[in-house]
């Protein structure tokens, strides 16, 4: 294949695996009920007056489904730490006992795991969406060559397809997984 076209396909591929790469991290965001130390990844603590990832301050753990553990490695921090959770705003009550934070992950009601899995649903449709684009891109890419016969074209057109058909797959198979994940009580 022309280098020119195998350029175009390996691009595609690219920003198809990207598009699936964004709705995991998407996904990790979107809790199912279930404790999990990702569930902090955005809570920034300052430390002496500059702002520091949490799992850089303090060892994050979750000694079942239903807590997580923040036991800082000084115990200074320990006031800092339950303000960063606060402030981070996740909709947590974080209890300081003197010697670590321990906060309970509260159970979703029916009503919240419906709005979880409508915002999964969203996020899969995104995805899908960036992955036509793609593919809607590249196919313009190859129709504007001149220098490739109609069956070129043609076929690498179909490449192309096949590898949108996989990457709408695997977005839907992520889908069912989340949304298993969140009706799961």
């Amino acid at each position: 294949m022309n280098e020119e076209l195998q350029f175009i396909l390996d691009t595609t591929k690219e920003a198809m695996v990207n598009a699936i790469k964004h709705l995991e991290k998407q996904f990790v965001n979107i809790r199912a009920g279930k404790a999990t130390p990702s569930m902090l990844g955005s809570v920034m603590v300052d430390y002496y007056g500059s702002q520091t990832p949490l799992n850089q301050v303090a060892n994050v753990n979750t000694p079942d489904g239903r807590t997580i553990t923040v036991q800082p490695w000084e115990k200074s921090m320990l006031q800092e730490i339950e303000r960063a959770i606060m402030i981070a705003n996740l909709g947590f009550n974080p209890m300081n006992n003197g010697e670590s934070i321990i906060i309970n992950v509260p159970a979703l009601t029916e009503e919240r795991r419906l709005n979880l899995s409508k915002q999964a649903k969203a996020e899969a449709e995104d995805t899908k969406v960036g992955i036509r684009n793609s593919r809607k891109e590249a196919n313009n890419e190859i129709k504007n060559m001149d220098d490739f016969s109609e069956d070129v074209k043609n076929n690498a057109e179909l490449d192309i397809q096949e590898m949108t058909d996989t990457y709408i797959k695997k977005v839907d198979e992520l889908f069912h997984l989340k949304e298993k994940e969140i009706m799961t009580i």
